[in-house]
């Protein structure tokens, strides 16, 4: 049977605070997360399958990488577009798990083309 969101929260770290404070460690540090969150709300009323999701997009991103601006410089260098200001400027205001999304799907749609020649 297939868990709920709350009981793999509850699994992986142990309540949903824990969840939220090491979230907002990586939010505070600035190097994986732009600041779009609602200050009124904050992170402890986000819904719990989003919490997982950012927090292994999170994971995942600063594993690989180590932060957005090393994944924007990668995917600009996978478009060919490394000294575009303008394409970068556009990422910059993307949220992490949009660029980590479309860093997926260019990274199959090139290696597809590759594959095909």
């Amino acid at each position: 049977m297939k868990k709920t969101p709350l009981q793999l929260i509850n699994d992986r770290f142990g309540s949903k605070e824990k969840l939220v404070s090491e979230l907002k460690a990586m939010f505070d540090k600035g190097d994986l997360f732009i600041e779009r969150l609602n200050t009124d709300k904050g992170l402890a009323s986000v819904a719990n399958a989003k919490l997982l999701k950012l927090y292994d997009t999170a994971q995942v991103v600063k594993d690989k990488f180590g932060s957005r601006d090393k994944l924007i410089a990668d995917l600009l260098d996978k478009l060919g577009r490394a000294k575009d200001t303008g394409l970068k400027e556009r990422f910059d205001n993307w949220g992490l798990p949009r660029l980590w999304d479309y860093h997926k799907s260019l990274s199959k749609k090139l290696k597809k083309e590759s594959a095909n020649k």
